[in-house]
Order: C-alpha cells, then structure tokens, then sequence
C-alpha cells in the first residue's frame, strides 16, 4: 500500500480543535517540522500534546505555543522556551512534567497496549504525593494539581503506577521511508519519534528522502510500516543545532 500523500496539509486536514497528539523530537533533533508548520496553517486550536520537549520560541512546536494553540503539554524537558514558562506561570497553559524514562516507556506501553506499569522513578517524591502544579490560576495560585498516584511494593522496594499514553494523531520525523511507511531514523532523532509512532492512532511521517519498497533494507528498519498512515516529504535542510560550540581560532593557534 502507498502511503505517500501529496502534501503536508493534506496529511494534517483532519487534525481537529481539541485533538491529543503524540510529536516526536529530542532537542532540535527529529522535530517534525514540516507537519508542524502544515498544522500551524490549518488553524486547528486546543491542543493536548506530549512532547519530550515543545521545541524553541520560533521553531517547532514553539511555533504552535506561540499562537496559543497548545493548551496541554506532558513533557519532560522544557527549558529552552521562554513563552513556555510565561504561559505556564500565567495559567495559560496546562503542564504535566514527567520523568523522561517514565514518559518514554508510557509512550511504548501505549504503542504495545499496555494500559499501565509500575516505576521507581519518582517514588517518596511530590509526584507520588500529588499537589505538582499542573496549571496555576491566572490571579496566582494552583488551579490544576497533579492527583496522588497508586504504589506498590515489589521486593522491599516502592513503585508508583504510571498509566500508557495513547493519542489521537502522532507527527513524527524520519530520516529514510518507503512507501509502505517502513522508517530509519539517524542517532538522537531515534529517541522519542519510533515511540510517538506507536502511541499514535493515526501516525503521519515526514521523511528527508522516500525511497521504493524494499531500497530500505529490513534489517535497517526502525519502524515497520504497519504503524504509519501517511508519509510526506520533508525539506532535509530544516534541521536546527541546538547550542552550536565553536573554538576559538586565536586559542587553536595558542595550542599548537
């Protein structure tokens, strides 16, 4: 089956106001930057997002927060975006901060059709307790708090129950897909986006080069196609480096 869409705003046409979506990235690596800015013209508003991060001010998901699109993030990483924490701190926005690895393995727990499993990460803290601010009150104080979560006891050892995640769309980027929707992804981009993947209902997959059934080879298969719906082109050159760190030329010459 070819899952090659003509375009971007195509693939994102039903992404509807309200709608939960699962995006891929880690840092400015792997943001499905095409889908995104597709989604941005569609104008679809309301929407719940988990995201290991929400991108930078003026690139990826950013792009979305800054129009006052997103009105929920799950994350577990968000300090590189100053409209992030101003909106979180004025109750503009709904922010549920969680663990990566717990909110790495709720994402693939999902995608596998687990409904829950049980954690250290966490335990004897405020997110065992409750009461994490998920969204303050705009004349101050916590509107939405964190609810107290189930523990267990495993071998003398306590573990908090997380639940999976599952969403109604996933957007994830690519390095190489077929056709078919199989995807390789390259080093960091791998982190977050085969698993937004799976916890999607409907995945869209932006790739850099789309290549014919069976030019990728199985073994170099990160993400089978059976859990992609659409595959896009992505422009290869929209990547981004999060802290460039150059030497100082007068410094080299010093050392040698």
């Amino acid at each position: 089956m070819d899952k090659v869409v003509a375009s971007a705003d195509h693939a994102v046409a039903d992404i509807a106001g309200g709608s939960t979506l699962a995006v891929g990235g880690f840092g400015l690596c792997g943001i499905p930057s095409t889908l995104i800015a597709a989604l941005v013209r569609s104008g679809a508003t309301d929407l719940r997002v988990v995201s290991n991060n929400c991108g930078v001010d003026d690139w990826g998901l950013g792009l979305l927060l800054g129009l006052g699109r997103i009105s929920r993030m799950t994350s577990s990483y968000v300090g590189e975006n100053k409209e992030f924490a101003r909106r979180y701190l004025a109750g503009e926005l709904e922010v549920e901060l969680t663990p990566q690895g717990t909110l790495a393995e709720r994402l693939r727990a999902g995608g596998a059709g687990i409904p829950a499993f049980y954690t250290p990460a966490g335990a004897g803290t405020q997110v065992e307790e409750g009461g994490l601010p998920w969204r303050y009150a705009p004349g101050g104080g916590v509107a939405v708090a964190s609810p107290p979560k189930e523990v267990r006891e495993f071998g003398g050892t306590r573990y908090l129950m997380e639940e999976a995640i599952t969403t109604d769309f996933a957007l994830v980027r690519a390095t190489v897909a077929d056709r078919h929707g199989n995807c390789a992804f390259h080093a960091a981009a791998r982190n977050f986006n085969p698993l937004c993947a799976t916890a999607g209902r409907i995945t869209l997959v932006e790739a850099e080069r789309i290549v014919e059934p069976g030019e990728l080879p199985p073994d170099a298969v990160h993400l089978p196609g059976v859990y992609v719906d659409r595959v896009v082109a992505a422009d290869p050159e929209d990547r981004r480096i999060e802290r460039r760190t150059v030497r100082n030329p007068a410094e080299s010459l010093e050392e040698k």
